[in-house]
């Protein structure tokens, strides 16, 4: 895969559409950005996260709620649009809603989703699992490409060390320019530690910056950041997400050296 250059994305938003009010004060936030520094920006929230830590966390509105609330995001603040789905029959409908539909991690070799998702002609974005290699992506690439997928992006997330632990293998971005031009840092779920917070995910949002600019030296042209106004009252990644007051200083750093 040739890797020609290609002016960098940002992919950003709460990690779960919790309330109208919350949605708002992000997109609003990231509207100023994108004009401000002409930035390529779409809007991330999932409307239900099916793969939360316990029986009893917050999964967010549902599907119906949470394509409408994303809806009015795009037509108040003009911002493009991105979530994840989580099984087959999904695909299609959200597909008439948002531009770009997200495999999940976990999720990223089964074959049937990524089949619906291609199908749609959205842009599909491939999320690496915590237990393949960048190389490994190859297949899910190919798979979401021979089903039709108007473009296929992938995303580095880190892989699993030992218990509730990530560690990111800066090589893997490297690994999988080879098979798409357009690869992602998830900069706020890479510093998570799955399930370590009792019952819920953990994380060391500190870490974040530093990611992003690691991931650029490597040949990242995407960033994926959650972000919220208050991270530590978040219903979901809370220990993780960047505080949205400071996503502008990180955004600063990744486009000015």
């Amino acid at each position: 895969m040739s890797n020609k250059t290609v002016k960098p994305l940002f992919i950003a938003g709460p990690c779960v559409i919790e309330n109208a009010d919350v949605l708002d004060v992000v997109a609003t936030a990231l509207s100023r950005l994108q004009k401000l520094y002409d930035l390529d920006v779409y809007f991330k929230a999932s409307f239900d996260k099916a793969n939360r830590t316990s029986l009893s966390s917050y999964r967010g509105p549902g599907m119906e709620r949470g394509l409408q609330m994303l809806s009015d995001v795009r037509q108040r603040h003009g911002l493009r649009l991105l979530t994840d789905i989580h099984e087959a029959w999904q695909a299609a409908p959200v597909a008439e809603v948002v531009d770009v539909l997200q495999i999940p991690a976990f999720l990223c070799r089964q074959t049937d989703l990524l089949v619906a998702a291609a199908r749609t002609g959205r842009i599909v974005n491939i999320k690496k699992a915590q237990f393949l290699s960048g190389l490994d992506m190859q297949y899910p690439v190919e798979k979401a490409r021979q089903s039709g997928a108007a473009d296929v992006w992938l995303t580095e997330r880190g892989n699993s060390f030992g218990y509730n632990n990530l560690v990111v293998d800066f090589r893997n971005i490297p690994d999988m320019l080879r098979w798409t031009p357009r690869v992602i840092m998830d900069c706020t779920h890479s510093v998570q530690r799955p399930g370590a917070a009792g019952g819920k995910t953990g994380g060391n949002r500190e870490f974040v910056p530093s990611m992003a600019l690691a991931a650029k030296a490597f040949g990242a042209n995407g960033y994926f950041f959650e972000t919220h106004p208050d991270p530590d009252h978040a219903l979901s990644d809370g220990p993780n997400m960047l505080q949205l007051s400071d996503l502008e200083a990180v955004i600063k750093s990744l486009i000015s050296r």
